[in-house]
């Protein structure tokens, strides 16, 4: 197989797997399904010092239990926190809507700011927290019925202030007592949601948290002018085992439902740049649960189980992140598999080399303080180390095409005979040490390296509206324009006139022709950055190729003369 038809079938699977990558997903909407409510049992262990109950209850999320929650709600205080980054609405239980103040909507001017949570009808979307009883005559807090200490209904985080708390409590009939304090800091996007749970009863009192993110979702169909369906949404979870796992809307249950054990996990859902997390207390136990009811999925963790006798008090730690998937923001939270939120592939090598090249990208920004440029600046070092390789593969090709007219002679010389062109095709590059496949790896080496780049260039909310210079005013959005991709078509045909092409045969050299045409077409709609990356990253290689054709390949061997024929 000679190095054109190596380049052809790699160019052919790089567009597939693309159009793949936008389409093959999430191109169509899930049929309607029937609602769907899940009831779990499995034993949670509740800390030292209390004594868990036997089974997980019915899990809240279910019809009765969240039309429940639904109406308590109705009645709670609202109270509206507000921090430097946030703006929360909540009622004690639920977290009704939340607006990530650094990040608006549109680059328009006055543009609102993005409402991750939301009581939108249409869409609702919150994060919940109560509690339940396998006892069903034990009173116990629904989600909703948490009165507010004091009668302040805004908090703000004043300037100089670190720190705001903010007081609920609970009081039940029998003596027992539910404190529940929200803390939020400055520039975090971690709210802690501490309960403790006194009791100052004459009977032992049992109980279970839970903690749900409950949204009625969008389902997006793919589409290349679409970039928030570009990215996994849906449900993810960290588990025991430390695995990283994850349920897309359209097919929320298809997979089976989830029922699982866990210590030190966490449950999230995830859109394009931005996701909520309950992160429970690491050294307790929760049940981790998938359910749907409604068009609402929901994702809860239930657990632990706390049984607290006369006299005795306990409590239960959790942090709700409601935010952007800023990598630095969430590696100081220190929660072990956290930063596959940021989730550059569901498959760990590709995570790894995505989170390995968004490293390399940040600390270059750190130098250029442009997103834009340092994505050239990433370029500009790949191509250094990857330097030894690529020598090879230009190398090869230039030799290759020294002996463009020796190979043509061959191939007028068998004509139709394949079989007999290409043996002799062999022997000379046997002959004159000739690799066709000298090209190969390295382009096989940097398809992961471009499809990972691909990804950190769709999910990181770092480069989100962020400029690079003139016309690209938004690295994660296409070219307004479609210079970048005009500018790539161009590259692409002049490193095509530079490559060899030995034994070509008309439709191979047809569906060459197309590539720039196709690939400019493809590249007009995805993220300027990543054309960007394609264009430099081509622009490189192709004053490389050039220059090591000038040195290796720019006197043509000629081919041999044909014998003369003698005079009768």
């Amino acid at each position: 197989m000679n190095q054109t038809r190596v380049f052809l079938i790699v160019a052919w699977l790089m567009v597939a797997v693309l159009l793949w990558m936008e389409w093959g997903r999430d191109k169509a909407a899930p049929a309607p399904t029937t609602p769907v409510a899940t009831q779990t049992q499995g034993t949670v262990p509740g800390p030292a010092g209390s004594v868990p109950s036997a089974n997980v209850p019915q899990a809240p999320g279910s019809a009765p239990a969240a039309a429940a929650t639904a109406q308590a709600s109705a009645s709670a205080p609202r109270v509206t926190v507000t921090t430097d980054v946030l703006r929360l609405v909540l009622d004690g239980g639920n977290v009704l809507d939340a607006e990530l103040l650094h990040f608006p909507q549109t680059k328009d001017e006055g543009s609102p700011p993005v409402r991750l949570l939301t009581e939108d009808p249409a869409h609702p979307y919150r994060a919940v927290s109560g509690w339940t009883s396998q006892d069903k005559s034990m009173p116990v807090p629904e989600a909703g019925g948490f009165r507010l200490v004091g009668d302040a209904k805004d908090f703000v985080l004043a300037k100089g202030q670190d720190e705001l708390q903010v007081p609920f409590i609970w009081e039940g009939p029998n003596g027992v007592t539910i404190r529940r304090t929200f803390t939020v800091n400055r520039n975090e996007y971690a709210v802690k949601v501490k309960d403790e749970v006194i009791n100052a009863g004459t009977a032992s009192w049992n109980g279970y948290v839970y903690r749900t993110l409950d949204r009625t979702p969008t389902i997006l169909s793919r589409s290349m002018t679409n970039p928030d369906s570009f990215s996994f949404n849906g449900a993810t979870w960290f588990d025991n085992s430390k695995s990283y796992q994850r349920r897309a809307f359209k097919d929320y249950l298809e997979d089976g439902p989830l029922n699982q054990q866990v210590t030190g996990g966490w449950i999230a859902m995830l859109q394009h740049h931005f996701f909520t997390a309950w992160i429970p207390q690491k050294d307790q136990a929760a049940n981790f649960q998938l359910s749907q009811h409604d068009g609402r999925d929901q994702i809860q963790a239930t657990g632990p189980a706390f049984t607290v006798a006369p006299g005795q008090q306990v409590s239960t730690e959790a942090r709700l992140w409601v935010g952007p998937k800023l990598v630095n923001q969430i590696a100081k939270e220190d929660v072990p598999g956290l930063d596959r939120v940021v989730d550059y592939s569901r498959f760990s090598l590709m995570a790894v080399i995505g989170q390995g090249l968004f490293w390399v990208l940040n600390q270059v920004h750190k130098v250029v303080n442009n997103w834009g440029w340092a994505i050239v600046g990433l370029v500009v070092l790949l191509k250094l180390v990857l330097y030894p390789l690529s020598a090879v593969q230009y190398k090869s090709g230039a030799k290759m095409r020294r002996f463009q007219p020796r190979i043509q002679q061959l191939k007028e010389r068998y004509g139709d005979d394949r079989q007999k062109f290409q043996t002799a095709m062999m022997e000379l590059y046997k002959k004159e040490k000739i690799n066709p496949m000298g090209g190969c790896l390295p382009i096989l080496i940097q398809m992961p390296i471009f499809f990972a780049l691909y990804w950190v260039l769709v999910e990181s909310v770092e480069l989100r509206q962020a400029p690079w210079l003139g016309w690209i005013q938004d690295l994660t959005a296409r070219d307004p324009y479609f210079i970048l991709p005009i500018i790539n078509m161009a590259v692409m045909w002049a490193t095509q006139k530079l490559t060899p092409a030995p034994g070509m045969d008309p439709m191979q050299a047809k569906m060459m022709q197309m590539m720039p045409l196709i690939f400019g077409v493809m590249m007009a709609f995805m993220p300027s950055g990543l054309v960007l990356y394609w264009v430099v990253n081509g622009g490189l290689g192709l004053l490389q190729q050039w220059w090591m054709t000038k040195r290796h390949g720019s006197d043509p061997v000629p081919a041999p003369a044909a014998p003369a024929s003698k005079k009768k």
